[in-house]
């Protein structure tokens, strides 16, 4: 007779660890929803909302102090006639293929490079990252002095027999923004370097040695293997580099500030000189505007086609 109530006992206490369990479940479920509203309200509060704020400002004349004005697409009408904006844009594309490609190909070859096990290859790598620690005015004075009509450039071109191809490279309009693309890479080719290291490690070794068996030499084995392999890091590389790119502003405002004559002008030290330098907020939002759907279009541009590849793959 006392099985029945030892049984119904025992049930009761069976019946009851669910609802704490539920309890508990409801908790964790609660914090980590805390853990997940929090940080995007901080995004919305400090990164959203001004992108979104932004976008009123360029349809506004604003000078920062007095109320703004409302003049539609006025600003974007003025970018149209403006010719230094259209300097700027042609510099924007140049600066984006030249440093996005260069970066892109010398992070690739490093990688594939410093990849193969070796002795001291940890050295060579933090050698390469190392320009990435320093803080861009170092690096704007240590090309400032490359650059200089006494410095190294001109100085190995003198040795070298060819004293007459030396010149002033940050004052010649002629050859500014290209050299300001070189300390922009010497940067950025250190960090893409790392992204691929990174990716090369997912790469499986045995379908190399399969392919290495059948007779596939180096090449092929880099087309059909690492390739692939690498695209999704190949995303994220073309990510960074599109958005690097065209937010470029330090080098090259702390080199030529845009100048001479605005021949490394870009449409990001643009926006701060007119936006912020000249109280034009409401023309220097509009260029943050042009900046931001440029940085989509290409991104956007490049997933389409991916996504086609692989569908036809």
């Amino acid at each position: 007779m006392t099985a029945l109530p030892e049984a119904v006992s025992r049930g009761s206490r069976g019946t009851g660890a669910p609802s704490r369990g539920g309890r508990r479940g409801s908790r964790e479920a609660a914090v980590l929803l805390a853990f997940v509203l929090v940080p995007f309200a901080v995004e919305m509060f400090w990164t959203f909302w001004p992108a979104l704020n932004s976008v009123y400002i360029s349809l506004t004349r604003w000078d920062g102090i007095s109320p703004p004005v409302f003049v539609g697409l006025g600003n974007y009408t003025r970018m149209w006639s403006d010719e230094t904006f259209r300097t700027a844009l042609r510099n924007t594309v140049v600066w984006l293929v030249l440093f996005g490609g260069l970066s892109v190909l010398g992070g690739l070859g490093l990688a594939l490079l410093l990849d193969r096990p070796r002795r001291g290859i940890g050295i060579y790598r933090a050698v390469f990252f190392l320009p990435v620690v320093f803080s861009m005015v170092v690096s704007a004075l240590v090309w400032r002095m490359i650059y200089q009509p006494d410095g190294v450039v001109n100085g190995l071109l003198t040795a070298a027999g060819l004293k007459d191809q030396a010149r002033i490279w940050l004052g010649d309009p002629d050859t500014a923004l290209y050299a300001l693309i070189v300390p922009a890479l010497w940067r950025q080719v250190g960090y893409i370097m790392v992204l691929f290291l990174a990716g090369l490690k997912t790469v499986d070794p045995l379908l190399h040695e399969a392919a290495k068996t059948d007779g596939a030499g180096a090449l092929a084995r880099f087309r059909h293997i690492t390739l692939p392999q690498l695209r999704p890091v190949s995303t994220v590389v073309l990510a960074v580099t599109v958005i690097d790119a065209l937010r470029s502003f330090d080098i090259v405002w702390a080199l030529t500030k845009g100048g001479p004559y605005h021949s490394s002008e870009l449409l990001s030290t643009y926006q701060f000189s007119t936006g912020v330098l000249g109280s034009q907020l409401g023309y220097g939002s509009a260029l943050a505007v042009v900046i931001f759907l440029l940085t989509v279009a290409t991104i956007v541009v490049y997933l389409v086609r991916s996504l086609r590849d692989e569908e036809a793959a």
